[in-house]
């Protein structure tokens, strides 16, 4: 597999950020890609927000792309895909929360493994053990994880991670159709189906007691849903 032609500067990324009610922290999250990741281009999905998120995501350089109503994180996804590919520079997608539970700090790491293995998507697995999170949420990731790891027959250590490298060819060739949380698997298990081939990198990643928008068991039951609806 080629290089994927994205430097660590940012050039020829696409950076898609959905965001719900985070007028507190996408500026951080914004500003934090412009560092790092200088030569990028940063749209962030406002999905139907009830503050300011759309206000603060533009006032820190973002492109704003808004939902008049909260319609789930797939939903946002595939709105954010479809500008970046609508763009011929973008070579490469880069997906992160907007609640600054990714670090822009470890973007390069992400790039940097898509160069060394030649995978298609890189994911940020999230270091588990004294990050925070809640348990709930560590055993919702230990079974979804296990399952989509023995679904496609690769090794995913972080399937419900929304930090992710993507080359542009997967997202041109890769439908994903739930609107919610469920749709990070869905898009996964659709990619490995078509051939394309999944990494991971440890990230680190820091939980201070903010607010999930994702429902405990109801989201895990989606995810296994998917997983048995998949082909």
């Amino acid at each position: 597999m080629p290089s994927s032609r994205c430097s660590e500067s940012g050039k020829g990324t696409c950076c898609v950020i959905p965001a719900f009610n985070a007028a507190e922290s996408v500026a951080t999250v914004v500003l934090g890609l412009r560092r790092i990741l200088p030569a990028a281009s940063i749209t962030v999905i406002d999905d139907g927000s009830g503050d300011d998120t759309g206000g603060m995501a533009a006032a820190a350089g973002a492109t704003v792309l808004r939902h008049e109503r909260n319609r789930g994180k797939g939903a946002a996804l595939r709105t954010g895909f479809a500008h970046a590919i609508a763009d011929p520079q973008t070579e490469c997608i880069l997906t992160l929360d907007a609640d600054e539970q990714h670090r822009p700090e470890d973007a390069p790491d992400l790039i940097h493994r898509m160069d060394v293995s030649g995978a298609d998507i890189v994911i940020g697995s999230r270091r588990r053990a004294g990050s925070g999170m809640p348990i709930h949420r560590i055993v919702s990731n230990m079974i979804t994880s296990f399952l989509v790891s023995a679904r496609t027959g690769q090794d995913i250590a972080d399937s419900q991670s929304g930090f992710r490298f993507i080359r542009r060819a997967v997202v041109e060739h890769t439908a994903f159709h739930h609107d919610g949380f469920e749709a990070e698997t869905e898009f996964l298990l659709a990619a490995s189906q078509a051939g394309y081939r999944i990494d991971h990198v440890p990230v680190r990643t820091v939980y201070a007691g903010e607010r999930s928008h994702m429902t405990k068991w109801r989201t895990t039951v989606n995810f296994i849903r998917v997983l048995f609806q998949a082909p």
